[in-house]
C-alpha cells in the first residue's frame, strides 16, 4: 500500500511515524517534509485550509501532522487506521495526535 506522510523532522511524533512506517514491509511510504521546501508546504497547506477534518486541529492551535493521505484517497491523522504498528513498552501512542504550539507532543 502506498502511503503519503506529511510531516516535518522537528516534530517527535512524525519522526516516530516515520519510523514505524518505515518498518512496515508492506507500505511504500512517501514522505513529504513540510519544512524542507516551500512547494511541499503549499500542497500540505492546500489540504490543511480546503479538509474539514483540520477544523478542531486548527481550533486548537494545532498543525495537523503527521498527516496521512492513502492510496486510495482516504486522509487521516491515525497510522492505526491503515497500519499494524506494533506497540513496544514506552512507545508514543498514535491515535489523533498532532502538533500543537502550545502543547507539546501534540502537532
Amino acid at each position: 500500500m502506498k502511503i503519503t506522510m506529511y510531516g516535518t523532522e522537528i516534530c517527535s511524533d512524525c519522526v516516530q511515524a516515520k519510523k514505524d512506517l518505515a518498518d512496515c514491509k508492506d507500505i511504500e511510504l512517501i514522505y513529504k517534509n513540510i519544512t524542507g521546501d516551500t512547494a511541499t508546504l503549499k500542497e500540505f497547506l492546500a489540504f490543511r485550509d480546503k479538509e474539514e477534518m483540520f477544523s478542531s486541529v486548527k481550533e486548537r492551535g494545532g498543525i495537523g501532522i503527521p498527516f496521512f493521505v492513502l492510496e486510495n484517497g482516504e486522509k487521516t491523522f491515525d497510522i492505526s487506521d491503515f497500519a499494524e504498528v506494533p506497540q513496544k513498552k514506552g512507545d508514543f501512542v498514535h491515535a489523533a495526535s498532532y502538533c500543537s504550539i502550545d502543547n507539546p507532543g501534540q502537532c
